[in-house]
């Protein structure tokens, strides 16, 4: 996409394309933005990772990105959402998104933000790597299906550690990762242990009800496969407010 383009899709808005649309998209994220347990911040969060998983990063993505900005959050702190999902959603999916807002950035012309690399310990797989801060109970789980896969959980958790560059709160992170687990349906393990996460990082019950109530926006009836298995995690485990 060139620049050109992206000037134009910045002017376009969706009652431009169809205003019947328009009207229910605008009545529907209204109702979205409702949810009362959620921040600003969180719900621009999900609004990305919605983007980047079904790989919608035309105009839903920058109407995301611009809206961000409103809300005080920077391409910085978007850059860290997409490093921190990159591996739940693909690499692949990811760079689409770092290419899309290096044109929105240049396009609206923000400096292109200062970037932490990280160290090499937390890069390496082999003897010099750091300790894995990968929980044990899911360590020993995807240890049981494939060492070179669990070698691969290892390395993604070493390089996103709480303290690593562009760190989000576990909250943040927490429902981010629950919604990937909403628009892909790996609502199973994984989805067991993201709502574990948050609950663990002082999310009420509420709140992790607010975080999926956000995101049947972005498709119903994936949303109405992760309530049922919301309520069956919940009765197994014993969650109550």
């Amino acid at each position: 996409m060139t620049l050109s383009n992206i000037t134009e899709a910045a002017t376009l808005e969706p009652a431009a394309l169809d205003p019947a649309f328009a009207q229910m998209a605008a009545a529907t994220a209204a109702q979205a933005d409702s949810v009362s347990e959620l921040t600003d911040r969180e719900k621009v969060f999900l609004q990305v990772t919605a983007d980047v998983c079904q790989q919608a990063l035309g105009l839903p993505f920058e109407l995301h990105v611009r809206e961000g900005l409103k809300r005080g959050v920077s391409t910085a702190d978007i850059r860290a959402l997409l490093r921190l999902i990159s591996y739940d959603s693909g690499y692949h999916a990811a760079l689409g998104a770092f290419e899309r807002l290096v044109e929105i950035e240049a396009a609206l012309g923000l400096p292109r933000p200062d970037v932490t690399t990280l160290d090499e310990e937390l890069l390496s797989t082999g003897p010099d790597a750091a300790l894995s801060p990968l929980p044990a109970p899911v360590r020993a789980t995807v240890g049981r299906l494939d060492p070179h896969f669990a070698e691969f959980f290892d390395l993604q958790s070493r390089m996103r550690l709480p303290s690593g560059p562009g760190t989000l709160a576990v909250r943040e992170r927490a429902f981010a990762t629950m919604s990937i687990d909403v628009h892909y349906q790996t609502l199973r393990d994984t989805f067991r242990t993201h709502i574990e996460r948050a609950l663990g990082a002082g999310a009420t019950l509420s709140d992790v009800r607010g975080a999926l109530r956000y995101n049947a926006q972005f498709g119903a009836t994936r949303m109405w496969h992760a309530w049922q298995a919301f309520h069956a995690h919940a009765a197994e485990a014993g969650w109550t407010d």
